[in-house]
């Protein structure tokens, strides 16, 4: 290993252990009772939803509204908007999974036949999708670079761009939404660390795991949807063809 690489990695260390780790700690125990609850609950609301549990809208209509208060008191009044959007989402997608249930129910002879429902859209709408969210992102960052004293104005309307975009993903159980919600935290990681906001950095580190786990778990639920449908119309055609 090269000398300029090496003393690089050790500036790299001697920041970590010196300045960010310390501040990191100290941050965590500065955090107020009503924070914690808020970020645990946030926590919660992401691992329910990689699994596919119903609760994770509880578990974010709280952690929302916690939010939305916290923010509104510090005066960060788009925080705070943007979280209740996700309070109206989360009651939103409540009813959404809550109705799919009870189809599933109704159509299946027994609860232990009851699966959770996952889609997956094609590329190409997603790519429009994204297209129209990227000139969304360009005209409302260029109106907070210019007009308000943001940082990093750009980077931070595609997060809360993308992120309105993906929750409702989320609600119509759309593989792909962790997709997004991975590029999403990897974006919102780098802005913390700039800001010097390490414990939420903690936290889009645990996001993203998360995200890449619930990307997993809900594609190996629609593949073996997806094969099973397969292995029924086999059964009805009775010709014993696989078509996977």
């Amino acid at each position: 290993m090269s000398e300029p690489v090496t003393e690089s990695i050790s500036e790299v260390m001697t920041n970590l252990l010196n300045n960010i780790l310390p501040e990191t700690i100290e941050s965590l125990f500065n955090i107020t009772g009503l924070e914690w609850l808020a970020m645990l609950l946030s926590l919660a609301y992401v691992i329910l939803a990689a699994r596919g549990s119903l609760w994770c809208w509880p578990a974010a209509f709280i952690s929302t509204a916690l939010y939305s208060y916290i923010f509104y008191e510090y005066l960060l009044l788009m925080d705070s908007a943007l979280n209740a959007y996700y309070l109206i989402m989360a009651v939103y997608g409540y009813w959404a999974w809550r109705k799919n249930t009870n189809n599933e129910l109704a159509t299946n002879k027994t609860k232990q036949e009851q699966s959770f429902t996952v889609v997956s859209w094609q590329m190409s709408w997603h790519l429009k999708a994204c297209a129209i969210l990227a000139v969304i992102s360009m005209g409302w960052g260029y109106f907070m670079a210019n007009y308000t004293p943001a940082d990093f104005p750009y980077l931070d309307t595609f997060t809360t761009i993308y992120a309105v975009f993906a929750t409702y993903l989320i609600t119509q159980k759309v593989l792909e939404n962790w997709i997004y919600w991975i590029v999403i935290d990897f974006v919102s990681i780098y802005l913390y660390l700039q800001k010097a906001l390490y414990p939420t950095t903690l936290l889009f580190i645990i996001f993203v795991v998360i995200a890449t786990y619930g990307y997993f778990k809900w594609r190996g639920l629609l593949r073996s949807k997806t094969n099973k449908k397969t292995d029924n119309n086999t059964d009805s055609n009775g010709t014993g063809r696989s078509f996977a």
